[in-house]
């Protein structure tokens, strides 16, 4: 076996089994489930929860919409560049130029946003029946701040916010495959091992935020158990369509698809970390200076795996 493959097929192991102790701590303990939590004990979950919602701001800001971006670039300079080869000596800088300069990225991320918004508030306008985090939100913002975000009152809790966390592992999910691709088409050992231990690196602390969400939102334990999984195999699967096509030209017919993909993904996250998860854990009154340190601290280790990532 060549070394190149060997140690890719090592970092396959590897993803898959830090995602899944990671992501299976919270659902496996017992003293993660917030609901059953009181005093102290609630308080630290909270706080941890804060952390996670950093976590996946830092995720979607730092790396998904980051790395969006760049693929983006990347492929309309390419094209630009093609076709001025093209269209040698024809008057066509003012529109090249014009093209170079348009926010394509940015747009693609924005149609990804609005396309979840859209769904959820069809699936809403169809079934009144599925707003029951519409509910626990305005319970949230009424007279339920005496006992804080998560109230022991009649709200239907398990069935919080499903929709918004099938789009959080699909959005995820989607990025997970493309880093995992990302680092089964390197071409040194020494390549494919830094990239590997960026992407281990915050793996960890994200898959660790999925189930911790996943938990805190009334997911039962089996769906949890499953949806970890799946969410693992997604790296695993991206590196092994890498190695598949290693030796092959396909680049540029799929990189352009890799762009727009994870671009949409970027906005889908966005969508839900800024409309599910950072509301949620700082809907609560209780100490709103801790929790901004705990959403800052989860934001900033994601900033600094960001350096080598």
């Amino acid at each position: 076996m060549e070394p190149l493959l060997g140690v890719k097929i090592g970092c396959l192991f590897a993803l898959l089994a830090l995602t899944l102790v990671c992501g299976l701590i919270p659902i496996c303990f017992k003293w993660f489930q917030i609901e059953a939590a009181t005093g102290r004990h609630r308080r630290v979950l909270s706080l941890l929860g804060c952390i996670s919602a950093g976590v996946f701001l830092g995720a979607g800001l730092m790396h998904m919409t980051a790395e969006a971006l760049e693929g983006m670039e990347t492929e309309i300079q390419k094209f630009e560049m093609q076709n001025r080869t093209e269209s040698k000596g024809n008057f066509s800088g003012d529109a090249d130029s014009a093209h170079m300069d348009y926010p394509y990225g940015e747009l693609v991320i924005s149609l990804g946003f609005f396309l979840v918004f859209f769904m959820e508030s069809l699936a809403l306008q169809c079934c009144p029946g599925a707003a029951g985090g519409s509910e626990v939100q305005e319970e949230e913002c009424g007279g339920a701040h005496v006992l804080g975000f998560h109230s022991h009152g009649p709200l239907p809790s398990p069935s919080r916010s499903p929709f918004r966390a099938l789009i959080l592992l699909l959005s995820l999910s989607f990025h997970s495959v493309f880093e995992g691709l990302a680092v089964g088409l390197q071409t040194t050992v020494a390549a494919t091992v830094q990239l590997c231990l960026a992407v281990l690196a915050h793996k960890g602390l994200v898959v660790f935020g999925v189930g911790l969400r996943l938990v805190q939102t009334g997911t039962e334990s089996r769906w949890a158990v499953f949806s970890i999984l799946l969410f693992a195999l997604m790296s695993p699967l991206g590196l092994a369509l890498g190695l598949a096509v290693a030796g092959g030209d396909s680049e540029g017919a799929r990189g352009l698809a890799q762009a727009v993909l994870e671009s949409v993904a970027a906005g889908t996250f966005l969508y839900v970390t800024f409309l599910e998860i950072l509301p949620r854990e700082l809907a609560g009154p209780e100490a709103p200076l801790a929790k901004w340190g705990c959403v800052a601290t989860g934001f900033a280790f994601m900033a600094l795996i960001a350096l080598w990532a």
